[in-house]
C-alpha cells in the first residue's frame, strides 16, 4: 500500500509522549483506511518515542497508535482515540525507523514497545510491526488494555516478548463507568496469555477518588497472582500532563481539580499487589 505524500513529510519521532497531534491522516481516503486495517501493510501512528524507561524492561523506543475505543475519564492522550488522527505508516517505513534505534536499545538492555492509542484497534498492523522488530534482534512488548486479544491467533501471541496489560479496575458497573467498555474481554485475555505461559506484566493506573478502593485493588492483585504468568506488577499515579489536550479538542475533562496521588497512597497500593506475591513497584 502506497505511503501518502503528505504524511511521509511528518516526523515520525514525537518530542514526547504527551505531544498533541491530530488530523495527520485526515486525507487518506476511506478505502485505505480500512484496506489497512484489514491487511495490515500501513497503520496509523500518533509518534515515536525514545529514551522510555517505564514501558517495559530497560530503555525503550515506544510507538503510540492511535484509534482506541475506551473513553478513559483519565486518559492523558486522548487525541489517539481516532484513527486518523495518527500518522499513515506502511510496515516498511516503521521497520527503517526502528533500524535507526536497534544497536542502542541493544546496548542499554531495552527494546520496543507498542502501545497507543489502543494498538488492537489495528491488530494486523500491530502482529507486523511487533514481527519486524523481531526481525531486527529487538525485544518486544505489547501495551494493550486487552479487550481486542481474541483478535490475535495463538501464534500471533508469540511477536510480543511481554505484554503490559492494563487492568483499570474490578468492579465491572465501576469499570464501565471509568472506560464506557466491560472488563470481561481484558480478563479473558488475561486469562489466555496465563495458559500460553506468556509474559505479563500489569499496569494499574492510581486515581485518588476514581480507582484507589482498597477491596477493588485486591481483587485485582487476586485475580493476577492466581494466573502465574505475572512478572511485575507497575503501580502508575494519575497525573495532569494530558489535561491540555482535552480542552484543547473541547471535550469535557472531569478530572480538573484531582490531584496525583500521595507518596503514601502508592506506597498503600503496592504493598496490596505485594501482600499476593507479586512483585510491583
Amino acid at each position: 500500500m502506497p505511503e501518502h505524500a503528505a504524511a511521509s513529510e511528518t516526523p515520525l519521532e514525537g518530542k514526547n509522549p504527551f505531544q498533541l497531534r491530530v488530523n495527520l491522516g485526515k486525507n487518506v481516503p476511506e478505502s485505505d483506511v480500512r484496506a489497512a486495517l484489514a491487511t495490515g501493510d500501513m497503520g496509523f501512528l500518533h509518534s515515536f518515542t525514545t529514551g522510555s524507561t517505564v514501558d517495559g524492561p530497560g530503555v525503550r523506543v515506544v510507538a503510540w497508535t492511535s484509534g482506541c475505543m475506551w473513553r478513559c475519564l483519565y486518559c492523558h492522550n486522548p487525541d489517539t482515540w481516532v484513527v486518523t488522527n495518527g500518522i499513515p505508516v506502511t510496515v516498511d517505513r516503521a521497520k527503517e525507523e526502528l533500524r535507526k534505534y536497534r544497536h542502542g536499545v541493544k546496548v542499554m538492555s531495552g527494546g520496543f514497545t507498542l502501545s497507543g492509542g489502543e494498538p488492537l484497534m489495528q491488530h494486523r498492523f500491530a502482529v507486523k510491526i511487533l514481527y519486524a522488530a523481531r526481525e531486527l534482534g529487538i525485544h518486544t512488548a505489547l501495551d494493550t488494555n486487552g479487550y481486542h486479544g481474541a483478535k490475535l491467533a495463538d501464534d500471533e501471541l508469540q511477536v510480543a516478548d511481554l505484554v503490559l496489560l492494563d487492568i483499570k479496575k474490578w468492579d465491572r458497573e465501576a469499570h464501565r463507568r471509568l472506560t464506557g467498555m466491560d472488563v470481561e474481554p481484558t480478563l479473558a485475555f488475561a486469562e489466555r496469555l496465563a495458559r500460553r505461559h506468556r509474559p505479563v506484566w500489569l499496569r494499574f493506573v492510581l486515581v485518588p477518588g476514581l480507582t484507589d478502593d482498597a477491596q477493588d485493588i485486591t481483587s485485582i492483585a487476586r485475580f493476577a497472582a492466581n494466573l502465574g504468568n505475572v512478572a511485575r506488577v507497575d503501580v502508575l499515579p494519575f497525573h495532569q500532563m494530558g489535561r491540555y489536550k482535552w480542552k484543547h479538542l473541547g471535550l469535557y475533562y472531569t478530572l480538573e481539580k484531582v490531584e496525583p496521588p500521595t507518596s503514601e497512597l502508592i506506597e498503600r497500593t503496592i504493598a496490596i499487589f505485594r501482600d499476593e506475591g507479586l512483585t510491583a513497584y
